[in-house]
């Protein structure tokens, strides 16, 4: 292997922190091999020549996704995504945790969902949380992204701890969900995977199924660099979770409190006044939905919500904004498309597949 490229497989990724003026989070990537595997649609998953970036395609056949090679009990998941542009109505690319595998009826996840749109309307994403099977009580959240996100890499981290959850963009957590007592089974706390997927969500991810996947503008090019798995991992999760709390190694060797009180002396972990002033900013700019403020559907708030009467103010009952953001955007085609259209969605197809094969030969 070259000098740069063991250079590359051992340096710290130190994320861009200038525009928050937040600490920088250090955090050491991997090439794909090193902690993960394809999952489905593997004929539509390229990589680079070093292995260090991987591009998922959506199109007329399948989707594609990865799993991490082991699951986890606690940890940091973290990558840098960046998404498909143009018409992305129906698409859903998808970075989270699961166990529904190995628990179907009482798994755990941790999300990351990155919802299309019609052209000259914004990505969305959403964070979701679910315990123990508690799919009934979804807690989601929403945001407008203060950037476009198809245009360059963006880093997108989850950190999992015994006490709490927060979701990250670059060096800013946008959301902090804290373990409370009330929470009971709801709070994740066995053994997950690392997943990442794009696929066709047309009956709900657009404005409820109202604009379908449109395949005329694609395939769909979702890349992944940057991969980093921080961890207690679970070589024998059943066990884990019957208490037998022995880590493997890959980045989380030891007993599980050793990595765990790691984990949570980190800098990503500790939540100074700066990241919460950063993050109270971010949901105040960016946040478009949240379950806290859905008395439709929770007249009485979930035990985790922190209501806050600002806040409040500014959501309908549904959890929506009282009135929509604006974002400045591309200047708005039509949302169907019509003929006139069709040569340059064809030539945006072309280059978006042949950017990811250059990436794939080139990196």
């Amino acid at each position: 292997m070259a000098a740069g490229a063991v250079a590359a497989a051992t340096a710290l990724l130190v994320l861009a922190a200038a525009v928050s003026g937040l600490p920088a989070i250090n955090v050491t990537t991997m090439a794909f091999d090193e902690g993960y595997a394809p999952l489905f649609g593997h004929d539509n998953i390229l990589r680079s020549a070093d292995g260090r970036t991987v591009s998922l395609l959506l199109d007329r056949s399948t989707g594609s996704g990865f799993i991490s090679s082991s699951m986890y009990h606690h940890g940091l998941f973290s990558a840098s995504i960046k998404l498909p542009s143009d018409y992305t109505a129906g698409v859903v690319v998808a970075f989270y945790t699961s166990n529904g595998d190995v628990f179907e009826k009482r798994h755990d996840e941790l999300d990351f969902e990155f919802l299309g749109n019609i052209r000259g309307k914004p990505w969305r994403v959403q964070t979701n949380l679910y315990g123990n099977g508690s799919v009934g009580r979804g807690r989601e959240e929403r945001y407008l992204l203060p950037f476009d996100p198809t245009t360059e890499f963006h880093r997108y981290s989850i950190l999992w701890t015994p006490a709490a959850v927060a979701f990250y963009v670059d060096d800013v957590p946008v959301r902090e969900v804290r373990r409370s007592p009330a929470m009971g089974g709801d709070f994740p706390s066995k053994p997950m995977s690392l997943y990442a997927t794009v696929w066709d969500a047309s009956t709900w991810a657009t404005a409820g199924g109202r604009y379908r996947v449109n395949y005329r503008y694609g395939p769909f090019v979702a890349s992944f660099t940057d991969l980093a798995l921080v961890g207690c991992r679970a070589d024998d999760p059943i066990r884990m979770v019957a208490g037998g709390g022995v880590c493997g190694g890959g980045g989380g060797g030891g007993r599980e409190e050793e990595v765990v009180a790691r984990l949570r002396a980190s800098d990503v972990a500790v939540m100074t006044v700066e990241k919460l002033q950063a993050m109270r900013r971010f949901r105040e700019q960016n946040m478009v939905y949240s379950y806290c403020y859905d008395t439709r559907r929770y007249p009485a708030a979930l035990p985790e919500c922190d209501v806050l009467e600002s806040e409040r103010r500014r959501f309908k009952d549904t959890g929506r904004l009282r009135f929509a953001m604006r974002r400045r955007g591309p200047r708005r085609g039509s949302s169907r498309g019509g003929g006139g259209g069709r040569a340059v969605r064809s030539a945006a197809a072309s280059r978006a597949v042949a950017a990811a094969k250059k990436r794939a030969a080139d990196m």
